[in-house]
């Protein structure tokens, strides 16, 4: 099943993919996940990207493109996959239907007033990848995370003004998307306001 997870930053896609990715047994896509592996590994991808993700402004499409059908070449990917926030903008849903048609585009709809806190207040393990928050899921000990003890770091693109550049270029770019996909009849809405179980009950319910 290919199943393509949509919504603002900070609306809760990365968590409820991975969940649900172990659950299909399919792999989780997150493209922003694949350039910031890319940045920190220094690739000719990754150097082009990093101004761009710094600014919060989004990729040019031709680099993620390319970034993604790459992955999808993968043995992996042959049973399905969950696409964790792309495609981005009605080109890149264009371009994304000529090799990889979908069968279900699930929003995950949450106001801005919950996103600021949500993005602003969020920190990241470089070890491992795990997401805290230091409003609603703090590390047990400050500044660590509690896998493997490593430093959390505050991502350049969960700044304040980065974030407010985001959620513009959200608005601005992504949002049409949703539209695209709703007249195809794909588009599920999933209010992502919840707490993480609600969040995946809503989506059960949407892929009945």
């Amino acid at each position: 099943m290919m199943i393509a997870f949509l919504g603002p930053p900070g609306a809760g896609k990365g968590t409820q993919a991975k969940l649900l990715a172990s659950e299909l047994h399919v792999p989780h896509l997150s493209t922003g996940d694949m350039l910031r592996a890319a940045v920190k590994a220094r690739t000719p991808l990754g150097v082009e990207v990093e101004g761009f993700m710094t600014a919060g402004k989004l990729v040019p499409d031709r680099l993620v493109l390319g970034l993604l059908r790459e992955r999808l070449r993968a043995p992996d990917t042959a049973g399905g996959c969950l696409l964790d926030g792309y495609p981005r903008n009605v080109a890149q849903a264009e371009a994304l239907r000529e090799f990889l048609p979908l069968d279900r585009v699930l929003y995950f709809d949450l106001p801005e007033q919950e996103l600021l806190p949500r993005l602003t207040e969020r920190r990241s393990c470089p070890t491992c990848g795990t997401i805290y928050n230091l409003r609603s899921h703090p590390p047990k000990h400050a500044g660590h995370c509690d896998r493997d003890g490593a430093e959390l770091i505050h991502r350049p693109d969960d700044r304040l003004e980065a974030v407010r550049t985001r959620l513009q270029v959200y608005q601005g770019e992504t949002a049409p998307v949703l539209e695209y996909y709703r007249a195809k009849g794909l588009l599920r809405t999933i209010p992502a306001g919840g707490s993480v179980e609600e969040v995946r009950a809503a989506i059960r319910r949407a892929l009945a």
